[in-house]
C-alpha cells in the first residue's frame, strides 16, 4: 500500500510540475558520482528557471 501512494504522490507533483529531488539524487549518484548535487532549495529554483525562463520569470521587460 505504501508503494502505491508513494507512486500515487510522486505522479501528483509530476503533474503540477513539481520536480522529484530524490530522484535527481539518485542520477546524480549513479550517473555523476564525483559532482557534489544541488541541495533541495537550489534544486527547486534550477527546475523553476528551467520551466518558466530566467530570474524574471520569463518576461521581457
Amino acid at each position: 500500500m505504501s508503494h502505491l501512494l508513494h507512486t500515487l504522490r510522486r505522479m501528483m507533483h509530476l503533474m503540477v510540475g513539481q520536480p522529484d529531488y530524490d530522484a535527481y539524487l539518485r542520477h546524480m549518484r549513479h550517473h555523476h558520482p564525483g559532482h557534489a548535487p544541488m541541495d533541495r532549495t537550489a534544486f527547486f529554483r534550477n527546475r523553476q528557471e528551467a520551466r518558466y525562463g530566467g530570474k524574471n520569470g520569463g518576461k521581457c521587460c
